[in-house]
């Protein structure tokens, strides 16, 4: 029997509530059985993506006048390996609700057997199409941007990860870059940029404790990932993040297989055409170690001293204060010590005095009862 569901999403000030209604039936809807919503409450602009999963058009919202991008599978859903991307994809969304460094989801339904997910719209584009400009370009982005770029998506990946998800296909074309915008910011974004890092495209996200694995590109796919070992989802994002700075340093486009390829995974930037320091090079390589235990979370990333200096500064000043606190409390002790010892050495002075004062009075009481003069008084009654 063939499935249909039903998509509602409830937004919020919160997380959006999601609710998928399985319902069989014997007929599929088709579009001139129903008015579509896409074309009722929105008016379509242009096209500014395609991918994988299908389209991607900027529009205009009817009732609010507000710009959104609009997704809408290539692909009728029903029966094809794109349904489960795209379900998983609004299940994501879902989630995770809003963040900074995630592109925000508002809404999502089923049309003509296609799904359609309404989501921001960031007018700066992807980071693919910012690397594609630079290669013709000859230019790529310096170490100050790539170390923002670095840091926002980090953020964007610890948000994800601490709500028990991977996102498993990062990517330059997964980051939408846009100006920064008037809105509540991550906590931990001690600076104003001019462009905003997002992290989108949720399609292959999973669970971290119930994996269910959709390898995404293996350009950027760490080994343990092929080699079906998911102990440590989350570091699969950290190696790909890494390469994808790496791209946006100047790196020539990566493999899908061959030598390089290997190369890679034992932990091997490739090569790149501007001269980086030393720390943040090794700070990406680590980030590819082949052993992703000793990669960084991306916790670890958003308050790495390269990332954040500041940090790095507290850090410095929490150990000084932390030494300083050390030797504060051993001369409170040493002190507290030689008080007591004091204390005892006056206790015992007091003491000897005492029992000194207390013999003298003891001998002087025995010379006066003992073979000492002394005088007598006697009294005698006369009888007459």
């Amino acid at each position: 029997m063939e499935k249909n569901y039903l998509v509602h999403s409830c937004c919020s000030l919160h997380a959006p509530v999601l609710i998928f209604t399985y319902f069989p039936c014997q007929y599929t809807l088709k579009a001139s059985n129903m008015v579509s919503r896409y074309k009722k409450e929105f008016l379509e602009l242009e096209k500014i993506g395609v991918g994988e999963f299908g389209s991607v058009y900027k529009c205009i919202k009817r009732l609010d006048g507000c710009v959104y991008a609009i997704k809408r599978s290539k692909r009728p859903l029903a029966g094809s390996s794109d349904e489960q991307l795209a379900l998983r994809e609004v299940y994501a969304h879902a989630v995770l609700g809003h963040h900074p460094h995630v592109v925000r989801y508002y809404s999502a339904w089923a049309e003509d057997d296609h799904m359609i997910i309404q989501n921001e719209h960031c007018n700066g584009g992807s980071l693919q199409d910012v690397l594609l400009e630079n290669a013709k370009l000859g230019q790529y982005f310096p170490e100050g941007e790539l170390k923002e770029i670095l840091l926002q998506v980090s953020m964007g990946l610890k948000y994800i990860h601490n709500s028990g998800l991977v996102h498993l296909d990062i990517k330059p074309s997964e980051y939408i870059s846009g100006p920064a915008e008037q809105e509540e910011s991550d906590s931990e974004d001690e600076f104003s940029p001019g462009v905003v890092y997002k992290i989108g495209d949720l399609g292959h996200v999973t669970s971290i404790t119930n994996p269910q694995v959709e390898e995404g590109d293996r350009r950027f796919l760490a080994n343990e990932i092929l080699q079906e070992q998911y102990c440590y989802l989350p570091k699969a994002d950290i190696f790909a993040l890494a390469l994808t700075v790496a791209l946006a340093a100047g790196a020539a486009p990566l493999p899908h297989n061959g030598a390089l390829w290997h190369h890679i995974r034992k932990g091997n930037i490739p090569p790149l055409p501007q001269k980086l320091p030393h720390h943040f090079l090794e700070l990406l390589k680590l980030m590819i170690h082949p052993d992703p235990v000793q990669r960084p979370s991306a916790t670890a990333l958003t308050k790495h001293p390269i990332l954040r200096p500041s940090c790095g500064k507290a850090a410095q000043l929490q150990e000084q204060l932390n030494v300083e606190k050390c030797k504060t409390a051993m001369l409170e002790r040493e002190l507290k010590a030689a008080r007591l010892a004091q204390t005892l050495m006056k206790d015992q002075a007091l003491g000897s005095a005492k029992l000194q004062e207390s013999e003298t009075s003891s001998k002087q009481k025995s010379k006066r009862l003992v073979g000492g003069k002394s005088c007598r008084s006697f009294s005698f009654t006369l009888g007459y």
